[in-house]
C-alpha cells in the first residue's frame, strides 16, 4: 500500500498559519495536522511519536513543520527535533516561524542580486539599515546580511530598548554582531537613512517607515527593499511589483513586496517538496532557505 504524505505542524501559538497549511497541501502533503500551543519541552515526545509508527520506510512520507512567531524558539525547536531522531527512524523537519525564515531569505537574496546587477557589488562592508527590524523578518534578514559581511542596524520607530534587546538576543543566538537604533525622532531617522547603503523595510503591513523626502536625502542608497504589500508603501516610491526599478532620485534601485513574495513562495514550496521527495532526512532553517533563494534567482539570470 502506498503511504500517504503526512506533515505534522507544530506551533507554540494558539493556531497554525493558514498560509503555511495551504503551502503544505500545494506541496503535495495529503494529510496536514496542526498541533497548537506546543512548548519546547514537548518537541522530543511529539517528534518520536511521529517517527516510530510508520516503520523505517514510512518515515520517508512523514515530515515536521515548526511555526510560531519566535525566531529563536523555532531554531531551538528545530535543533531539538533533530536530536530526537533515532535512525533509521528519522524524518525531515523545516522551521519557518511566521514565514520569517523564507521571507528573510528571499529579501536578502533579492537585495544581493540587485547589488550585483545594478552596482556590480555585494553586501560585504555595506551599511544595512532594517526599519521595523525588531520583527521576525527583520531579525533574520539582519542575521543573513551580517553573515555576508554587512554592518547591520535593527531599527525601531517606537522603542529603542526593544531594538537593543532584539539585536542582542538575535546576535547571541545566531553568532553574529547586530547594532540597534531608535528612529522615532525624524532627525535621527533621516541621519540613519542617509548613512545607509541598503535599507530594508520589514515593519508591519500598512505602515510607511521611509518617506519620499527621507529617500531623496539618502545619497548613499544603493538598494531599497520593502516587504509590505498593504498600502501605503513601506518605502515611498517603491512599488509592490518593482524588481530593480530605479528610484526617483539618486542611483538606487527598489525591490517591492510582490517581487520578494514571489521568491519567498517558491522557496517555501521548494523546501516542502524537497522534504517530501528526499531519500535522506533534511533539516531546514533560514540558512537552507537562503541557499534555495539564491539558487532560484541565479536560475533567472
Amino acid at each position: 500500500m502506498e503511504r500517504s504524505y503526512i506533515l505534522h505542524m507544530f506551533t507554540p501559538g494558539k493556531q497554525m498559519s493558514p498560509f503555511d497549511i495551504n503551502m503544505a497541501v500545494d506541496a503535495g502533503y495529503q494529510v496536514v495536522v496542526p498541533y497548537c500551543g506546543v512548548t519546547a519541552d514537548e518537541i522530543t515526545g511529539l517528534t518520536q511519536d511521529a517517527i516510530f509508527s510508520r516503520g523505517p520506510k514510512g518515515v520517508r512520507a512523514t515530515g515536521i513543520f515548526i511555526g510560531g512567531r519566535d525566531v529563536v524558539l523555532a531554531a531551538d525547536m528545530l535543533d531539538t527535533a533533530r536530536r530526537a531522531m533515532v535512525p533509521p527512524f528519522e524524518v525531515s523537519v523545516i522551521a519557518d516561524p511566521s514565514g520569517s525564515y523564507t521571507t528573510a531569505a528571499a529579501l536578502v537574496a533579492c537585495v544581493e542580486r540587485q547589488l550585483r546587477k545594478a552596482h556590480a557589488t555585494d553586501l560585504e562592508g555595506k551599511r544595512v539599515l532594517i526599519l521595523g527590524g525588531t520583527g521576525t523578518v527583520g531579525r533574520i534578514a539582519g542575521v543573513l546580511a551580517a553573515r555576508l559581511g554587512a554592518s547591520v542596524t535593527l531599527a525601531s520607530h517606537r522603542d529603542p530598548e526593544a531594538a537593543a534587546r532584539a539585536a542582542q538576543a538575535t546576535g547571541a543566538r545566531f553568532d553574529c554582531s547586530l547594532d540597534s537604533a531608535g528612529v522615532a525622532d525624524p532627525g535621527v531617522r533621516r541621519a540613519a537613512i542617509s548613512g545607509a547603503d541598503v535599507v530594508m523595510a520589514t515593519a508591519a503591513a500598512g505602515i510607511q517607515v521611509m518617506s519620499a523626502d527621507e529617500r531623496a536625502a539618502a545619497s548613499r542608497l544603493l538598494v531599497a527593499a520593502d516587504v509590505n504589500a498593504v498600502p501605503p508603501e513601506g518605502i515611498a516610491g517603491v512599488g509592490v511589483m518593482d524588481d530593480g526599478k530605479p528610484l526617483p532620485d539618486g542611483r538606487g534601485v527598489g525591490i517591492g513586496a510582490l517581487a520578494i513574495g514571489n521568491v519567498k513562495y517558491q522557496v517555501e514550496n521548494g523546501l516542502l517538496v524537497a522534504m517530501r521527495t528526499t531519500d535522506k532526512p533534511l533539516y531546514l532553517g533560514f540558512g537552507e532557505a537562503f541557499d534555495k533563494a539564491r539558487a532560484l534567482l541565479a536560475a533567472k539570470d
